[in-house]
């Protein structure tokens, strides 16, 4: 409205000025007033002084409306991606300011990726040296029992934790390789196997039976009684141990060792 109101005015200064050039020409020429000429060069000061002030009233307004519009981007918050929103910290209409520097606070908005959903899982510093990132991983969740995901080691962190004294751990991330899980939540508690090395067609038994000293429980058919049998193992994860040496395909071994009674020598019946 004041830059139409500017236009306007300064339209008609602009018509008394060529006004004002007018007379004092023909008065020269003796053909008009001193008077009139002295009127109308009055005129096209005055309007044109009206003019000037009609622009300065316009460039306040925009200036004013610059501060505005500044000040409502500044209230407008922009997501640097898509995703799902997980909290909100705030009210409506209240009052927020960024986090002072050097002091963290929480984000107005929690908001999820979740297209880049990762495990975040703690290893022994032991075992440290041999996880590289790219390693194949087998992920498991609580939530499904009976689905594995298969990943990948993505991150292995730099440097060791040692949040306790008796345990130092190396952090590492795994993603999951099928990124079509929609099923999957934020938050959900999770195993990370690492597949260091892998071999097929080998005789292997449940890690569970091996008990101290690398021993197994066999049941002797012939004699139906238990003999106790020091194995040599290879591969081996939470699941299955590799046997390289001391046990042969189609050998019962105990799978319960911890019930009472069991020992080498006695005599039991399998179930």
């Amino acid at each position: 409205a004041s830059r139409s109101r500017a236009r306007e005015v300064c339209v008609i200064a602009d018509v008394a000025q060529r006004e004002a050039n007018r007379l004092t020409q023909i008065e020269a020429q003796g053909l008009a007033s001193v008077e009139a000429a002295e009127k109308a060069v009055g005129d096209a000061e005055s309007r044109a002084a009206a003019c000037a002030a009609a622009r300065d009233v316009t460039t306040v307004s925009e200036a004013q409306i610059a501060i505005a519009e500044a000040a409502l981007e500044r209230t407008r918050l922009t997501a640097p991606f898509s995703g799902v929103i997980a909290e909100i910290n705030g009210e409506l209409g209240e009052f927020v300011t960024p986090s002072p520097v050097g002091i963290p606070m929480p984000p107005t908005v929690d908001l999820i990726d979740a297209t880049c959903l990762y495990i975040s899982a703690p290893i022994d510093e032991v075992d440290a040296p041999l996880v590289k990132e790219g390693l194949p991983a087998t992920i498991s969740l609580d939530a499904f029992p009976d689905r594995k995901f298969a990943g990948h080691v993505r991150r292995v962190a730099p440097y060791v934790l040692d949040l306790e004294k008796q345990a130092r751990t190396v952090e590492i991330e795994a993603e999951i390789n099928d990124t079509n899980n929609d099923d999957l939540l934020p938050g959900y508690s999770a195993d990370v196997e690492v597949l260091l090395a892998s071999r097929e067609d080998v005789l292997r038994i449940p890690t569970s039976v091996i008990t101290e000293g690398n021993k197994v429980f066999i049941f002797q058919k012939e004699t139906g009684q238990l003999t106790l049998r020091e194995v040599e193992t290879g591969l081996s994860n939470w699941e299955f141990t590799e046997v390289t040496a001391g046990l042969r395909e189609g050998e019962q071994v105990v799978s319960s060792t911890d019930r009472e009674g069991i020992g080498d020598g006695v005599a039991v019946q399998p179930e």
